[in-house]
């Protein structure tokens, strides 16, 4: 579990790079990219992810940093959606009380589910403010990043708890 104070935290770093030009960089590079499924009302969180998580070397896409994207969500933003989760080589799940109510995040799950390997799915589970958690039930079926005992945060198995620190993991 994370607290979503701790993820805001890097919203405001200097150095996060718009999403599209970064994910479009790391394709043509050959390495490893991640979805992150959001709700929209969680913007300031999902930066802050974003800077978290390139901080230890995950390139992450944001849909509405891609300028390709149509103004209004239709069938053309769910098939370019849909063909971000399957060309990324991560799905990342914001879990909030945001994206548990969002039309789109529990279809984009639904969607990675079907597409990717088990293994390429993860949940960041969060806690607000007033010590309210998000992430459980049929989210804990995934990998989920949460705090490590021993200092920083790391990927766990939904199995048996285990994995390692997260600036380890081989994206």
């Amino acid at each position: 579990m994370i607290r979503e104070s701790s993820i805001r935290a890097y919203a405001g770093h200097v150095g996060i790079r718009k999403s599209n030009q970064v994910v479009n960089e790391a394709l043509r590079e050959g390495k490893q990219t991640a979805f992150l499924s959001h709700s929209h009302k969680d913007a300031e969180l999902a930066k802050g992810l974003q800077g978290f998580l390139q901080a230890q070397g995950w390139k992450v896409y944001i849909d509405w940093e891609d300028t390709s994207m149509p103004q209004s969500p239709n069938r053309e933003t769910a098939q370019n959606i849909k063909d971000r989760i399957k060309r990324l080589d991560w799905f990342i799940y914001l879990a909030t009380a945001n994206s548990a109510s969002s039309r789109w995040c529990p279809w984009e799950i639904g969607y990675a589910d079907g597409v990717k390997h088990i293994d390429r799915i993860v949940i960041v589970p969060t806690r607000d403010s007033v010590g309210r958690n998000y992430g459980n039930e049929y989210l804990e079926l995934y990998h989920q990043v949460s705090s490590a005992e021993g200092g920083g945060y790391g990927l766990f198995n939904p199995i048996n708890k285990r994995g390692g620190l997260l600036e380890t993991v081989q994206l």
